[in-house]
């Protein structure tokens, strides 16, 4: 994602613009995170991914059982220390 501070964003607004309508554009003040800049079109579609959200319980059988046999790659075995 393209990072711009607050001062050249509103020097070159209309370019950051063009910008968001292909992807977001992340505004910085002071070199933290402030804001970030996208499409209606994008942000609609986070919205909605946001609130498509499934219970575990309501998953089916299959599903369960597919994630029951799954197995990790050994390269992460590391990463089951984490959850101790």
């Amino acid at each position: 994602m393209p990072k711009v501070g607050s001062l050249e964003f509103q020097r070159k607004f209309g370019e950051y613009q063009h910008q968001a309508q292909r992807e977001p554009v992340e505004i910085t003040r002071h070199g933290r995170r402030e804001f970030v800049l996208m499409s209606a079109d994008h942000y609609d579609w986070l919205k909605a991914a946001a609130q498509r959200t499934h219970r575990t319980s309501d998953a089916l059988d299959v599903v369960i059982d597919a994630v029951e046999r799954a197995e990790m790659d050994s390269q992460h075995a590391t990463l089951d220390e984490l959850l101790k």
